[in-house]
């Protein structure tokens, strides 16, 4: 099994963006080290006291110089705040620091009114469906230069490594971001961390709308990968009491408070107890918001979910306490899967 991590800079208690920035890039090189496929980063706004993470170009720059191999990403750009052109040249750049091993994820979120309103940004637009498809159509055709001669924008150039260029995938977490993927013959990210119950309908429109690409960015057969969020530790019950910090981070978030991450103890105490260690063997429509385990039973839990959707990749992004447990889990599961380390 392929698996990859997406890091969303979590600033640990007490600590500031450099110590969340610090640990990013000791994450990507253990990650490199193990054998993942690929290492994103992500773009949160307006919260930096908790998540660094608000400019994933500049992450990836610095990762592009500590890392050789491991493939680098955005989960996601968050294209409803930028100009096409302008992320292309963000990702054309990349490429030059990181030659032909940039993946260009293209998504998008509105945050709070004031930070979008500070970016910006329209919160509404007549069809936010349609709007999305032009800007990924467009920084595909910046990317791979196929923008006809005739094109105001046929001249514009980005920058180059003379490798591959920044594949593009589209992201999401709703049948409509699926259904813009597949249409557009791209590959196809769903992150269950956020909506694990469209998982299985936002796959299956995405393979129904499939149609092969024509540009030099896009796929001939559909091509999946699902992010979500699980914690490895050396038992079961250890990794559920892990597993209790994503679990009270949402159930926080569901009453306003986003991005905050409660200690192990306060977890608990606030759900009331230790969560249950997720089953071994989950039941057909289950798709837990978080799983967690043992590296047996973590890995046997993958698999069954990448099964069930035919994933061709599994993303693990985290909500825990510690930055030592981060670690930890990417080390024990990494190992459990057989990934090919260096």
């Amino acid at each position: 099994m392929d698996l990859s991590l997406v890091d969303l800079s979590p600033v640990p208690e007490g600590g500031t963006a450099a110590d969340a920035y610090a640990n990013t890039v000791e994450t990507a090189k253990r990650a490199e080290k193990l054998g993942y496929s690929r290492f994103w980063v992500a773009e949160h706004h307006g919260m930096a006291s908790t998540l660094a993470g608000t400019t994933p170009e500049v992450l990836l720059g610095r990762l592009a110089g500590e890392t050789d191999a491991i493939r680098l990403g955005t989960g996601a750009v968050l294209l409803n705040h930028y100009s096409p052109f302008k992320v292309a040249e963000v990702f054309g750049a990349l490429d030059g620091l990181a030659p032909g091993r940039v993946d260009a994820g293209l998504g998008r979120a509105n945050g709070s009114p004031a930070s979008d309103s500070a970016l910006g940004t329209e919160r509404r637009v007549e069809d936010p469906d349609a709007d999305h498809r032009e800007k990924i159509e467009a920084v595909v055709s910046h990317l791979y230069d196929e923008y006809p001669d005739t094109h105001a924008y046929a001249d514009l150039e980005i920058p180059r490594s003379g490798a591959e260029p920044p594949a593009p995938w589209a992201l999401g977490s709703s049948p409509s971001s699926a259904a813009i993927a597949g249409e557009l013959g791209l590959p196809y990210c769903f992150a269950a961390f956020i909506r694990p119950q469209f998982a299985a309908h936002s796959i299956a429109e995405y393979r129904e709308r499939f149609e092969p690409s024509g540009s030099a960015g896009g796929v001939d057969e559909p091509k999946v990968m699902v992010a979500l969020n699980a914690v490895c530790a050396e038992t079961d019950e250890e990794a559920a009491r892990r597993r209790a910090v994503a679990e009270a981070s949402y159930k926080r978030m569901r009453r306003g408070e986003v991005g905050t991450r409660p200690s192990i103890e306060e977890s608990i105490d606030e759900l009331g107890g230790v969560p249950n260690p997720t089953p071994a063997t989950l039941e057909d429509d289950e798709w837990p918001r978080a799983i967690s385990g043992s590296p047996e039973t973590l890995a046997g839990l993958l698999e069954q979910l990448s099964d069930r959707v035919g994933a061709d990749e599994m993303m693990i992004q985290q909500v825990v306490a510690e930055h030592d447990h981060a670690l930890e889990s990417h080390e024990l599961l990494a190992e459990a899967v057989g990934l090919d380390g260096r």
